[in-house]
């Protein structure tokens, strides 16, 4: 086998044809990923080789068939095979001794592309900025893909005589595997069979990313097996030789039992530097207990998105691959553009559509030769399963950070996000959440847009604590007080305080200090903000916060609408920044408020922690470091708005607004009795098993705007700026802490590392990348074909 491996190679780079036809590849590929701006790795503007990874397929369908349509043709055209038996070879040793030269030669012409490794390392922000595992994984994809195509070229090569023959034939049965299963599983009479794991794309998708799967790697072993095995089946059925021998059967059981193993039991190797392709146990275990089809509809699919947008769409399809592994068959999903298709005059009603289930579009900037042109997108996703259908966001938004930032944020979020939206749609029963009523907290329409949110994943509903009953109590997984306005009594309090004892967990959204924008504006644009009477200073003490009788002003805040007199007879409106309506930017890496967007507050008031044995405090979000605290009672004016702002004055530490406790509370009631009008029986206990709260000293971080005709805003959602905050995230993000205790939350601290290309050095010497990416490999090839020549002249000069 090493004679045929050697003279194979030795023959073949012994020709001009070799050089040609590897230089050829060299160019086409050094053009695609260099000069070409669709799939160029300077316009992509990431450190990485994922557009080689992508491009070289399909090169490799001409490339290989180039270099093994000589191998069997050529021997079988001249008579030369019939030699080659003559000698004490078995026709296994001669076929692989053949495979495994063309496999080198295509290795030889892959050497060169190290060349781009080179380039990406240093053109990174900072130097070196590359994966280099990803880009080892990838290779070896690449590889596997290579041994396949050169299984297939040799098969071809087999059939016919004529080596333009074989190698159109090879061509053809080279895409029809990369491609063609998919082409087929889109015929409507086929879409419920799984034949894209028939075709290799779906292979070399999950292998190229830099992740190796078992399974992936025995369906490239035994595909490239199979068609070895036919190439001896076709060259014995020429010579009309037994085709049924002991080897033949050997080597079938054997993929079969390759097959058969790779099935049940798989593993996975992650090349990646933050093993960002590996899925967490616990959606390892989301996936493992699927008992039904779960379907994932992404929204975000086309081929003229700006990199960023290129690099979210395909690692939303990583991700989904990487869950479906672990979903024994029962994940499914597809990326569709809803907009394809569909005429000008259609598009409204399919934005509309799509925004009444959660979906809502995106303006995008696309480049074009005219310029830039305003695309819509939708960089969402649905999953259902039966009925139940959950969107699930793949952007976010978070003020103050770049588009390559958020995109990445958006990035780390994704298995967090597909895996609780999964599990939201596939669990049986929903964990209920109750927000308080009956002391003038927040109306229904005021918290619509927030219990419909918690309404895909809770059962959610309104408590009254005077009339529920304290085992109906106990059933609720969380516990919202939304704003009130009016004292607890203390059998209210008594009714919390023994529900906390029994591990229940309370969000209080709590306003000190009596002051409303409408009302200031009601009463002459000048009002007292005063101190509240709640009656749960004592019970949150002994929790170990207090809430203070105070505003905070914040130079970092919302603007106002505000009327600046009349023109014409219509009221000129302006709008100004309001210090009392700060915007909270989240910097704790805690799970509940990690990457989320700037969160609106109104009339917030500062928050000491006390300390209380057993329980650990974490603050979750904070004022800007350029903020003002103010004592209440304290007169607020409108008036207020037409004087700028000291910055001087306004420099200080900044303020705690929302705090996590977690951990065992003592009671509020320990060495207390039982207060009077309390009707059901209830032991007492002193000390709660662990639980947690939040705490957050503004009432309306939950509410949602309310339009003139009654009808409800989005939930952070500001009509006047039409910006978008982070408050219905946090709220979604509360829900899932602190009512499971699986941990999946703790999936939004995943960290992956954004790795960008120095653009500033790629405008000023992109001229000079490209020549060297598009002409050095060039002479990698042409100095080793000169070394070449000169041994081979030398050694037969002799």
């Amino acid at each position: 086998m090493y004679s045929i491996l050697k003279k194979e190679i030795t023959s073949y780079l012994s020709s001009l044809v070799a050089y040609v036809t590897i230089g050829v590849f060299l160019i086409v590929l050094g053009l695609f990923l260099w000069v070409f701006p669709d799939s160029s790795i300077l316009d992509y503007g990431y450190a990485g080789l994922d557009s080689l990874f992508s491009t070289a397929p399909y090169l490799f369908m001409f490339l290989i068939p180039a270099i093994t349509m000589r191998s069997l043709a050529e021997e079988r055209r001249e008579g030369t095979f019939e030699l080659l038996l003559t000698r004490p070879l078995t026709d296994w040793q001669i076929v692989l001794g053949k495979y495994l030269a063309s496999l080198l030669l295509v290795l030889f012409a892959l050497l060169p592309t190290l060349v781009y490794y080179y380039s990406v390392y240093v053109l990174g922000n900072p130097q070196g900025n590359i994966d280099t595992g990803a880009v080892i994984g990838s290779y070896i994809g690449l590889f596997l893909l290579g041994a396949v195509f050169c299984a297939i070229g040799l098969f071809a090569s087999s059939i016919s005589k004529n080596q333009i023959i074989a190698f159109t034939i090879a061509v053809f049965l080279c895409f029809f595997f990369y491609s063609g299963f998919d082409s087929l599983s889109q015929i409507l009479s086929l879409q419920n069979l799984t034949l894209e794991d028939l075709g290799i794309t779906e292979h070399y998708q999950s292998v190229s990313r830099g992740v190796l799967d078992t399974r992936d790697l025995a369906y490239f072993i035994i595909l490239s097996a199979a068609f070895i095995w036919l190439t001896i089946f076709i060259l014995l059925k020429q010579r009309q030789k037994k085709l049924i021998n002991t080897a033949f059967l050997s080597t079938l059981g054997i993929m079969l039992l390759l097959a058969a193993v790779s099935i049940r039991m798989f593993t996975r190797f992650d090349f990646t530097k933050e093993k960002r392709y590996t899925i967490s146990p616990i959606s390892r275990q989301i996936m493992g207990t699927l008992t039904g089809p779960v379907k994932v509809t992404v929204y975000l699919k086309g081929d003229d998105f700006p990199g960023g947008f290129k690099r979210l769409q395909r690692a939303t399809r990583d991700m989904l691959i990487d869950l479906q592994a672990y979903s024994h068959g029962n994940l499914q999903f597809k990326l569709v553009n809803p907009l394809a298709g569909v005429s000008e005059e259609q598009q409204t009603a399919v934005i509309d559509t799509l925004e009444s289930k959660g979906i809502a579009p995106t303006n995008l900037s696309v480049k074009t030769d005219n310029g830039l042109t305003q695309k819509i997108i939708f960089p969402a996703a649905m999953v259902s399963a039966g009925s139940r259908d959950i969107p699930v966001s793949l952007l976010q938004n978070r003020i103050g950070l770049s588009d390559d930032e958020v995109l990445n944020n958006s990035i780390q979020n994704l298995e967090y996000a597909f895996s609780s939206a999964i599990k939201k749609v596939t669990s049986g029963g929903k964990p209920e959440i109750g927000f308080t009523e009956g002391h003038n907290e927040l109306t229904d329409v005021q918290l619509n847009d927030a219990m419909r949110s918690l309404a895909d994943g809770y059962a959610v509903g309104r408590v009254d604590l005077k009339t529920i009953p304290f085992d109906g109590l106990q059933k609720i997984s969380l516990l919202i007080i939304p704003k009130p306005d009016k004292p607890f009594t203390e059998l209210e309090k008594f009714k919390l305080d023994q529900y906390i004892m029994r591990g229940g967990k309370v969000v209080w959204t709590i306003d000190q200090v009596s002051a409303e924008l409408d009302s200031l504006q009601k009463h002459g644009d000048e009002e007292m903000a005063f101190p509240k009477q709640l009656n749960l200073d004592d019970q949150l003490f002994v929790y170990g916060v207090r809430i203070n009788y105070d505003l905070i002003a914040d130079i970092s805040c919302a603007q106002i609408p505000v009327s600046t007199g009349n023109v014409g007879g219509q009221a000129q409106i302006q709008m100004v920044p309001w210090l009392f309506y700060p915007i909270l930017m989240p910097l704790s890496k805690h799970p509940v408020v990690k990457n989320l967007d700037g969160i609106k507050s109104e009339f917030i008031s500062t928050i000491d922690t006390l300390a209380i044995k057993n329980v650990t405090k974490t603050v979750l979000l904070a004022s800007s470091p350029y903020n003002k605290r103010l004592n209440a009672p304290k007169m607020l004016s409108l008036e207020a708005l037409e004087q700028e702002p000291n910055p001087k004055e306004f420099q200080s530490t900044p303020k705690t607004v929302a705090v996590l406790l977690e951990g065992k509370f003592a009671s509020d009631f320990l060495n207390r009795p039982a207060p009077e009008g309390l009707t059901e029986h209830i032991d007492p206990l002193t000390e709660s098993k662990p639980t947690k709260m939040i705490v957050i000293s503004d009432g309306d971080v939950f509410k949602n705007n309310v339009a003139a005709d009654g009808s409800p805003y989005p939930l952070g959602y500001d009509q006047y700026t039409r910006q978008n905050y982070g408050n219905k995230n946090l709220l979604l993000n509360i829900a899932d802490y602190m009512t499971d205790d699986s941990g999946l939350i703790a999936l939004r601290t995943k960290e992956i590392q954004i790795r960008l290309l120095a653009r500033a050095r790629i405008r000023s010497e992109k001229l000079y990348w490209q020549l060297i990416n598009t002409v050095a490999p060039l002479c990698i090839v042409l100095i080793f074909a000169i070394f070449q020549h000169y041994m081979r002249k030398r050694k037969y000069a002799r």
